[in-house]
């Protein structure tokens, strides 16, 4: 089994530690490197080339959304999995569009952030369900199409089941599984959906899911 070189950055010593220790009792993750500021962070992501850099966004000498950036330029094989106390959905989409693959409360329970890292890792997107609650709350309806394409795309039902589990982080392998469809057929509906929907990026999908009510917890 392939383990997961992580790298934590934040700058209490004590959620450090904690993180590493949550992550170093798991059988897939080690724990490569550590940082408490952003600049630190970046130097340590282009070093040591870590599969995950769990970065939290309030950093000082360089806050997280400038790390995350850098260390998506600097070092674009890294992931980067925002962490933070922050629940506004303002920060959701400022750290996408920065870069980061995902999103995760502090709050949050060990479990999620376990499965919030191997997401990311697979190459999916995660965002904490708290988080996608609130930004949901706030979308009373949708944005102009000139924004995330027509109003009434006319997407089957499986390109939107597709569309859907992307939208949660889910990578094609693991979507075609779920849907007992090869990869190849994953990858056209999806195709087909983002041309529907005039998507281009991974945030554009994530930010369609969320103005569609697909990203609740219990979705």
């Amino acid at each position: 089994m392939r383990r997961l070189r992580i790298l934590v950055a934040d700058d209490h010593e004590a959620v450090r530690e904690g993180l590493k220790a949550i992550l170093t009792a798991q059988d897939d993750m080690d724990v490569v490197g550590e940082a408490a500021d952003g600049n630190t962070a970046v130097a340590q992501a282009v070093a040591l080339s870590p599969d995950v850099v769990i970065l939290d966004v309030s950093m000082p000498a360089l806050n997280g959304l400038k790390a995350t950036e850098q260390i998506r330029s600097q070092c674009p094989a890294a992931v980067v999995l925002a962490l933070t106390r922050h629940s506004s959905d303002g920060y959701l989409h400022q750290l996408l569009r920065a870069g980061a693959a995902g999103y995760v409360l502090k709050q949050s329970r060990s479990a999620t952030l376990l499965h919030a890292i191997r997401a990311v890792a697979a190459g999916g997107t995660y965002l904490d369900p708290a988080v996608a609650a609130r930004a949901i709350a706030r979308q009373h309806r949708p944005a102009p199409a000139t924004a995330i394409g027509v109003a009434d795309p006319g997407l089957s039902e499986r390109e939107e089941e597709v569309l859907r589990l992307a939208a949660w982080g889910h990578t094609n392998k693991d979507i075609a599984a779920h849907l007992d469809l090869s990869v190849k057929t994953i990858e056209t509906h999806k195709a087909n959906a983002t041309q529907k929907l005039g998507l281009r990026h991974r945030i554009d999908i994530v930010r369609y899911a969320l103005w569609q009510g697909w990203l609740k917890e219990d979705g």
